[in-house]
Formats: C-alpha cells, sequence, structure tokens
C-alpha cells in the first residue's frame, strides 16, 4: 500500500464519520429543541390571558422546532457525503 492509497482510504473514512456525525448532530438537535413531527416552525404558539376580558389568546413568538424536513435535509446530506466517498477511487496503477 503506497501513500496515494492510504489518503484516499482515509479520505473515504473521514467523508462517511463527517456523514454520521451530521446525522447523530441532526437528531440530537431535533430532539433537544422540540422533535416536531410537523414541518419546521420558526414560531411557536404561546397562551396568553388577556388581563381586561380574562379571555385565554394564543400568540405566537420567535422561536425554533426543527421538523421532518429537517432531519430530511441532514439525511440527503449525508448521502451526499457517503456518495462521494464512494467516488475517491484508487489510482489506476500501469502494469
Amino acid at each position: 500500500m503506497d501513500a496515494i492509497e492510504g489518503d484516499e482510504r482515509m479520505g473515504r473514512r473521514l467523508l462517511r464519520v463527517l456523514a454520521a456525525v451530521l446525522v447523530l448532530v441532526a437528531v440530537g438537535t431535533w430532539l433537544v429543541l422540540g422533535a416536531s413531527l410537523g414541518w419546521t416552525k420558526t414560531s411557536v404558539p404561546v397562551q396568553r390571558t388577556d388581563d381586561v376580558t380574562g379571555i385565554t389568546v394564543q400568540d405566537y413568538r420567535r422561536g425554533f422546532r426543527p421538523g421532518v424536513d429537517f432531519l430530511g435535509a441532514a439525511a440527503l446530506g449525508a448521502l451526499v457525503l457517503i456518495a462521494g466517498s464512494f467516488l475517491l477511487r484508487k489510482p489506476q496503477t500501469d502494469n
């Protein structure tokens, strides 16, 4: 095994490890920030009671709740990294 083949093998492994880290970080972020089973939300509902009338109303405040599209984007990114790892080929040697 020469140095070029070792670098190629390490490059493949690096891309695959990065893909795994990307998925793990995305799932962890999704779980910690709310694990929404719908689409990603950039505002979250907050119940508030009006002081004068006593009626409960729903207001929205800024907040980030990642949805399944967030996980899908991370999975797509991981697939691109894995596919890139297969594009690194062994150098052709002349026999």
